[in-house]
């Protein structure tokens, strides 16, 4: 069975940067698309980023294009989002996901979620 653990998720100022980590075990990690997303309250998940298995291709929300960066170390079974430049808006519990591609993935097909981890943008 997959499992999906994130860390890193904490408060951070307007202007700093932020990682947060996926660590995955249960599978071949590294044939799988991996990608990010987020849960405002009172609103539906959506997409962030994701990257294909080789990690050759990489895809952002238009929200956060320029200043999250999506990456992936296949040898250490683990996800990366760096996020530069964070904003108010960007306040929010972040979800990493894997799926069999990632074209599908970015549009919701997604095969195991992570349990979360909350980031706080303060002013």
């Amino acid at each position: 069975q997959v499992q999906l653990v994130e860390s890193g998720g904490e408060l951070v100022q307007v202007g700093g940067s932020l990682r947060l980590s996926c660590a995955a075990s249960g599978r071949t990690f590294s044939r799988y698309a991996m990608g990010w997303f987020r849960h405002f309250p009172g609103k539906e998940r959506e997409f962030v980023a994701a990257i294909s298995w080789t990690g050759g291709s990489t895809y952002y929300a238009d929200s956060v294009k320029g200043r999250f960066t999506i990456s992936r170390d296949n040898a250490k079974n683990t996800v990366y989002l760096q996020m530069n430049s964070p904003k108010p808006e960007d306040t929010a519990v972040y979800y990493c996901a894997t799926g069999s591609n990632s074209d599908l993935l970015r549009v919701g097909y997604v095969e195991v979620w992570g349990q979360g981890t909350l980031v706080t943008v303060s002013s």
